[in-house]
């Protein structure tokens, strides 16, 4: 990656129709793309099917929706698989509706992984829907300087997030929002990131792809009243400012 490459810091690759049409897109829009998967079962086939393919970081996740139900196995398999990994992600919390049942195992999950030493030491992507304050407050113990992955939480705890040195990455669905926009004036500029959360995401009425960062930064320079090549040199030095990530 050159200084000012754009990187997808959270993009679920395998959901599209066809993974490596997307990836040769963002290629040749100069974009890197990291791929987290919600298992470490999609992580192996992951990197098994884009072997050492250029543009692209596969990243080892295990998603709190299925952190839920995960057996003593699977969080075995991703502590063996975790020294192969450069990112790491998806991880952390969900307390919305779809997951405050299982809140008690996924909070032993993320406890479990946070206490791994790597997680100083790699670039990590965080989810935190309906547990934004207890996802910030244990990455905040564990010394573990991760991003927070389309933030939707209040504002009242983002001055803890910013203390623990979290960043935050802003996707094509956000960035038009008025909530963005709040979010935006309260974060420093030097902790922003970017990814789509392709193709859960949208973007002009389709799922959300990596060359849509083009646009998302667009309207960032826009918000923040600066050029856009300003504001792409920004974000990226943000990056190599992430435990793990090499200096540009």
């Amino acid at each position: 990656m050159t200084a000012a490459t754009l990187t997808d810091t959270h993009c679920h690759i395998d959901a599209y129709d066809d993974p490596l049409a997307v990836l040769d897109e963002a290629r040749a829009a100069g974009i890197h793309v990291v791929a987290v998967t919600e298992d470490p079962g999609k992580h192996r086939l992951l990197r098994a099917r884009l072997g050492r393919r250029a543009g692209v970081d596969v990243a080892l996740g295990l998603h709190p929706l299925r952190a839920g139900a995960a057996s003593p196995h699977e969080l075995t398999r991703f502590l063996r698989l975790l020294p192969q990994s450069m990112w790491i992600g998806e991880i952390g919390l969900d307390f919305s509706r779809a997951g405050v049942q299982t809140r008690h195992q996924q909070l032993r999950v993320f406890e479990a992984i946070l206490a791994i030493p790597e997680l100083r030491t790699r670039p990590v992507t965080v989810h935190s829907r309906g547990a934004e304050r207890e996802t910030i407050t244990r990455l905040a113990q564990a010394g573990v300087r991760a991003i927070l992955h389309w933030y939707t939480g209040p504002l009242t705890v983002i001055d803890d997030a910013l203390t623990a040195g979290l960043f935050f990455s802003i996707n094509p669905a956000m960035i038009r929002t008025k909530k963005a926009a709040a979010l935006l004036q309260y974060i420093p500029r030097d902790r922003v990131l970017l990814e789509t959360d392709g193709p859960y995401a949208r973007h002009g009425g389709r799922p959300a792809r990596p060359v849509d960062l083009v646009s998302t930064l667009e309207n960032l320079a826009s918000l923040w009243d600066t050029s856009a090549a300003e504001t792409r040199t920004t974000v990226s030095d943000n990056l190599h400012r992430l435990p793990g990530v090499p200096a540009a």
